[in-house]
């Protein structure tokens, strides 16, 4: 790992602090300094088994530890002070492999338990992040500086700019998940279950579940039409004609976010053929990407090539502007075509025009658009067209005048190819994209 790249991203993360700090000292001068919590462990209901921990995202922009109350904290002008408690324990390893390449860019106080904190946190005016109020309480942090709203607004909205470190990062889990899925893709076509598949993907990345970004999405035939399918089954798939599966992998906090899209000889030559125009259709979409765009524009191309799609393969009649002028295509496409992607899968800011929070909201037709930025240098997001046969979005429309435009014989022989989803990750670049996701078709 490049030393020097997480130097400057710290650097850089410092700038940002500093002034949004700033700014918020000429408000009302009442926080010069913040304390970013990783989080607290928590715990199923009647029960002392841990939930899985995920750390916040703001503290992972800092310090690449997913580990229960972690803490950075920063003021401008000092060195960053990570507070790494580390209990003891003889029941678990706690144990925190403090790696030079990223620690030596903090001054690291050891701690045994939370409680040693507050004897060991700078006399100052602190705001707290993080997800736990009972703990910045406990700290003696004011209610007020509590999650200020100024400051994750400034944040959130920040984190959509990647430093070369976050973008060398992202490159990295992409090209893992890729490992994955040619994995995947070949347990498929060897008459794998979802369950082998699930674990095909997993072995070739040589990864644990629960270190996967999400939890995989792995979807044969008819289940495909089910946007997060979670089930992994278990029984025979050797007649199984369709894979949809949506994995990625994380690297040092980062996540990639693919999805692919596989059919056999044996599925329906029309199910074929809009599986290869979905394939060109995303790409056409990743093409589009250059600074300036507004994402929004990238969901609306995306309409109408799903619009021109249904009606070239004859699943629709009538015309590309009759389908979108009754919000057709979002009967097969009823998603957003992609999301803001780094620390989160889902990240932060999406809908921010700017960094005092400030939003511009989906267009009421596509409510489920998660991104309308205007696209900038440095960001990354992914961009995933699907089109999906969905009986309880498409069964309505029978009975409804726009059920002329659909050819109900056709979808009846596909509902049980469920549906496609091609997914990549784009970074956009000084004068267009670079496409972090390996083609491997």
């Amino acid at each position: 790992m490049s030393s020097s790249l997480f130097n400057a991203h710290i650097n850089h993360v410092c700038t940002i602090y500093a002034e949004v700090l700033k700014n918020s000292e000429c408000q009302d001068g009442t926080i010069d300094s913040v304390l970013v919590h990783s989080g607290s462990e928590q715990y199923y209901y009647g029960d002392d088994r841990d939930i899985r921990f995920q750390a916040f995202g703001h503290f992972c922009h800092w310090i690449p530890v997913n580990r229960p109350d972690q803490f950075l904290y920063f003021k401008p002008g000092n060195k960053p002070l990570y507070f790494q408690v580390v209990p003891n324990d003889y029941w678990y390893d706690l144990s925190i492999d403090a790696e030079s390449w990223w620690a030596d860019e903090f001054d690291i106080v050891k701690l045994n338990a939370l409680k040693e904190l507050p004897a060991k946190l700078p006399n100052s005016n602190i705001a707290y992040l993080g997800g736990h109020p009972q703990v910045a309480k406990f700290l003696g942090i004011k209610k007020k500086a509590m999650n200020p709203s100024s400051l994750l607004r400034f944040l959130d909205f920040q984190r959509a700019y990647k430093t070369d470190y976050e973008l060398e990062q992202l490159r990295a889990a992409n090209q893992l998940a890729a490992v994955g899925h040619k994995a995947a893709r070949n347990c498929f076509l060897d008459g794998g279950n979802e369950y082998q598949i699930h674990m095909a993907f997993l072995t070739a990345c040589d990864i644990l579940e629960e270190e996967s970004p999400y939890t995989n999405i792995v979807a044969l035939d008819e289940k495909s039409a089910i946007l997060h399918y979670q089930q992994k089954r278990r029984e025979s798939a050797d007649q199984s004609q369709v894979l949809l599966i949506d994995a990625g992998c994380r690297i040092n906090g980062y996540a990639s976010d693919i999805t692919r899209t596989w059919a056999k000889d044996t599925a329906p030559l029309v199910f074929k053929d809009l599986l290869k125009g979905m394939q060109d259709l995303e790409q056409q979409l990743v093409n589009l990407v250059t600074p300036g765009l507004a994402y929004p524009e990238i969901h609306s191309e995306a309409l109408a090539g799903v619009a021109n799609l249904l009606i070239a393969l004859d699943i629709c009649h009538g015309t590309s502007e009759e389908l979108i002028r009754n919000n057709l295509p979002q009967r097969f496409l009823p998603h957003g075509i992609g999301h803001l992607l780094g620390i989160q899968v889902h990240d932060v800011g999406g809908h921010q025009t700017d960094a005092a929070g400030n939003k511009s909201e989906p267009p009421q037709h596509s409510p489920a658009l998660r991104n309308t930025r205007v696209l900038d240098e440095n960001m990354v997001f992914t961009i995933e067209p699907g089109c999906y046969f969905i009986p309880l979005l498409l069964e309505p429309l029978r009975s409804q005048s726009k059920g002329v435009f659909i050819n109900w014989a056709l979808v009846d022989e596909l509902y049980h190819c469920g549906g496609i989803r091609i997914e990549d990750n784009v970074r956009v670049t000084k004068n267009g994209f670079e496409n972090l996701t390996q083609q491997f078709e």
